[in-house]
This record gives C-alpha cells, structure tokens and sequence, in this order.
C-alpha cells in the first residue's frame, strides 16, 4: 500500500499513519464504534506514539501482557471509551494476523481476486461483522485503490461513489458533515418506522 491521503481522524499526523500502514487502518476500523469516527481513527497513532514506534506491529501487539496493553490504552486520553475490551480485540486480531497471515495486514487484500473473496476474507477477522466488513471493503475501494473485480457489489449499500454512509466516503470536513446529516436521517427514519409500527 503506497501513501494515501486519508482524512478520517482530521489530525494530520494520525491521518497520514492511516495513510501508509494497513494495519493501522485495520484497527481504525476496529475501534470505530460507539465512539466518534475520528477518536477511533486516532487511536492507530495514539497506540504507536505510547509503544514508541512510528507504526504497529501486529506480532508485538500480539505477544503484548494483555494487562499492560490495557493499561496503555487506558491512559488518558483513552484510546476508546472502553479502552480494556477494545485492547483485548485489539491483541485478537493481531494474533490472528500473526496466525494467518505472518502478521502482515495488506496480505488481507494485496491477492484477493474478486469483491467476495475479499469481504469473505475481512468477515474472517476478529471483530469485523459483515456489515464492518463492507465499510472497510468500501474504504479500500474508494481511498486506498484496492479495488478487486466486483468491490462495490461486495461492499453492498457502502459501495456507490456517492453513498456518503460511512467512514470510506469522508475525505474531509465537508463529506464528514455530509456522512453525519445522513446517518441522523437515516436513524430518524428507523425511529418512524418504529413508532408506526407500534401504532
């Protein structure tokens, strides 16, 4: 993976690792929930910065004392809003990593052949559901150029150019805005049909 320009933490320094490493990219997208998008994809940085690396190894993270990892992320400023869960599934997907692929994350998608064979691929990874799945698959389509035969079907509703549904469509400022109005849309629409359901 060369260097992309990434804006998803909106910290230039956090954004340019999420540039040149897939592993931080990868725990990025891990941490990417119940917190707000560009806390998660600082915390790739925040992590390197505190092992006192300019990147993450996946095979020092995973034979990391699973309670000084959690310390670390404990910190402040945390490096999550649960920061010792998120350092458990952190290690996780190291380890499996190191496992299947000698610890080295671009292995996830540098040969994946089709969209499905990649998505197959991303589900296999320790706290990566599907449809996580799908927004990363749609992020490295859109932002990283990894764009196997039939990405944007495997990415599913994350995949036209202009979803502005995720993380893979912000490229700054103004698509974060954009992606921020359409999530509030789409929970007050889930909220109506709740309501008249029960009517």
């Amino acid at each position: 993976m060369s260097d992309v320009t990434i804006r998803l933490a909106q910290e230039p320094a956090a954004d340019a690792l999420l540039g040149r490493s897939p592993l931080a990219a990868l725990v990025g997208m891990l941490l990417d929930q119940q917190v707000p998008m560009e806390w998660a994809f600082t915390g790739p940085y925040t992590i390197a910065t505190r092992l006192d690396g300019d990147d993450l190894d996946a095979r020092e993270i995973a034979a990391y004392d699973p309670e000084q990892f959690a310390a670390l992320l404990s910190a402040k400023p945390a490096v999550h809003r649960y920061p010792g869960s998120m350092a458990g599934r952190i290690q996780q997907l190291c380890r499996f990593l190191v496992q299947r692929y000698d610890g080295d994350a671009e292995a996830v998608w540098r040969d994946a052949a089709t969209g499905a064979e990649l998505l197959k691929r991303l589900t296999e990874l320790p706290g990566f559901g599907k449809q996580k799945s799908q927004i990363f698959l749609a992020l490295l389509g859109k932002q990283y150029g990894v764009r196997p035969q039939g990405w944007r079907e495997a990415a599913g509703d994350y995949g036209p150019d202009d979803a502005y549904r995720s993380v893979a469509d912000i490229t700054g400022p103004e698509t974060l805005a954009k992606v921020r109005a359409n999530k509030q849309e789409l929970k007050q629409a889930a909220k109506a049909a709740k309501a008249s359901a029960k009517k």
